[in-house]
């Protein structure tokens, strides 16, 4: 007989050190930006469905919302997550306390706020430099670089202190984030400002060696800040959250020197078929080919960590997502790799099949990583023993992981359409579809892309709900899921 359990009971208390203390505003952050990057792309996505939706007004098309969602995803969402997370598992691992302490984490945390903003206004006003995942202006720019500094000081500094002689591997990702995407900011963002008044500027570079340094800037982008600090994020809180060690520690070390090694060099297979040289664009697809060996060392180290554990996969959702997310990095590096080779890439640029390849590797593994690492770290920033609901973390999880299924297979087919369309001809060598019958073929495939990201927001509610009620000092009495799972005895005749 099934007996009623109270909707709430008090949760216990534990201490709140400064360790804590300082990283919970990054946590609170991260939640925050990453509801406005996911309303923003929900909103966008249904502009591209409906664009009346547009509203003919500057600030609100697509032009301009698009930079600001992708910002807010990459850098308010999942940079918040990343400083938060590495100030937190560098002071853990190296049994030092943070260099500058709470003065120049408070500084890292306001003055990369200020950024956000900074970067945002520029967004809806229109003025941006125009280049990819680069869009703010020189005066953003400038005050990102003195930010990035100081982080580069306060991590940096507290790894030079250490107690512990040897440095942990999750430190080595995130320090290797750190340097690379600071080269990456100054050199690409090198400008001359029109005047000391105005927000324009121009680029120091131009032409063909513009796109080369915006795509080796645009690709490590996504090597160094969604790729090599995440798996500093995987590194420290699977084995944390599954109770196990790291599968092999051996493995991990080859897969660091190997990954920032290559990534490094695998921008140019952005450049197929332009004004790029020939033997710059293979070589940047050899490299990216090259990608998956480290990239999948890495997948079957942190699935590996599981061993002797994959039972707590039934009973811990956040272990779930972290997990989760490790099977899509592991998709999308495929992927990648495969879509640098130039005869693919001649089917799959510039259509929505890259936009599918993003995502998976935005949502999947950037995005659900970062849900595993905020429940981890929740209930301890705000000293509560546990989450107010472990039922409401495996509603995210399946409500998240559905409107990823529905956004990247819609997109998949709707690219590879798009692809076949554009090159079909007939039998007099004449274009068989006109531009817009393209359009048109992918009007559905939009409308199913918004209703997985309307999921996934929806997700990130259930999330905010349940982070809200865990720092109120609230817990929900519910049937352990170990029970849920548990075979049930046979009822008696």
């Amino acid at each position: 007989m099934a007996v009623a359990l109270p909707v709430a009971a008090p949760v216990a208390w534990t201490r709140v050190g400064p360790l804590e203390d300082m990283v919970r505003p990054f946590v609170l952050a991260s939640v925050f930006w990453g509801i406005v990057a996911f309303a923003a792309g929900t909103y966008i996505a249904w502009e591209l469905a409906f664009p009346a939706l547009n509203l003919d007004l500057p600030w609100t098309t697509f032009g301009r919302l698009r930079p600001l969602h992708t910002s807010a995803a990459i850098f308010a969402f999942g940079g918040n997550a990343l400083i938060g997370t590495s100030l937190y598992v560098v002071q853990r691992t190296t049994k030092a306390p943070l260099f500058g302490g709470r003065t120049m984490a408070s500084f890292i945390f306001w003055g990369y706020q200020i950024f956000i903003v900074m970067a945002a206004v520029g967004y809806v006003t229109g003025v941006t430099q125009g280049k990819e995942y680069a869009e703010p202006e020189w005066y953003a720019d400038l005050w990102l670089a003195v930010i990035w500094i100081a982080y580069l000081i306060a991590f940096g500094g507290t790894i030079m202190r250490r107690k512990e002689p040897h440095i942990y591997v999750a430190n080595w990702f995130y320090l290797a984030f750190i340097i690379t995407i600071a080269m990456l900011h100054i050199v690409n963002n090198l400008a001359i400002p029109v005047s000391l008044t105005g927000p324009e500027s121009y680029p120091v570079f131009a032409g063909v060696q513009s796109a080369m340094v915006q795509w080796w800037y645009g690709h490590n982008a996504v090597g160094f800040f969604l790729t090599a600090g995440f798996l500093g994020m995987m590194y420290y809180f699977i084995p944390k959250q599954a109770e196990r060690p790291v599968y092999s520690y051996r493995l991990s070390i080859i897969h660091f020197w190997s990954l920032i090694f290559i990534y490094i060099w695998a921008g140019p297979h952005h450049l197929h078929y332009t004004a790029l040289p020939d033997w710059a664009q293979v070589l940047g697809a050899t490299f990216s080919i090259m990608l998956w060996m480290p990239s999948w060392g890495g997948m079957i180290n942190g699935l590996m960590t599981l061993s002797g554990a994959w039972d707590k996969l039934r009973t811990d959702p956040v272990l779930r997502f972290m997990v989760v997310s490790v099977a899509f990095y592991g998709m999308a590096t495929f992927e990648g790799p495969l879509m640098s080779i130039r005869q693919v890439n001649a089917l799959s640029h510039y259509t929505d099949w890259t936009i599918g390849h993003v995502h998976s590797g935005a949502l999947g593994w950037v995005a659900f990583i970062t849900f595993g690492a905020i429940y981890h770290l929740f209930p301890r920033v705000y000293g509560r023993r546990d989450l107010y609901s472990s039922r409401f973390v495996e509603y995210h999880f399946w409500t998240a992981t559905l409107g990823i299924v529905l956004y990247i297979s819609s997109m998949w087919v709707s690219g590879i359409m798009q692809g076949l369309m554009w090159r079909a001809y007939d039998e007099n060598g004449f274009l068989q579809y006109a531009f817009i019958e393209t359009v048109e073929a992918m009007h559905p495939f939009y409308i199913i892309r918004a209703l997985g990201g309307v999921l996934f927001l929806l997700g990130g509610l259930i999330m905010v709900y349940n982070l809200y009620r865990t720092a109120k000092g609230e817990k929900r009495a519910e049937r352990a899921l170990a029970e849920t799972f548990a075979p049930q005895p046979a009822a008696a005749e």
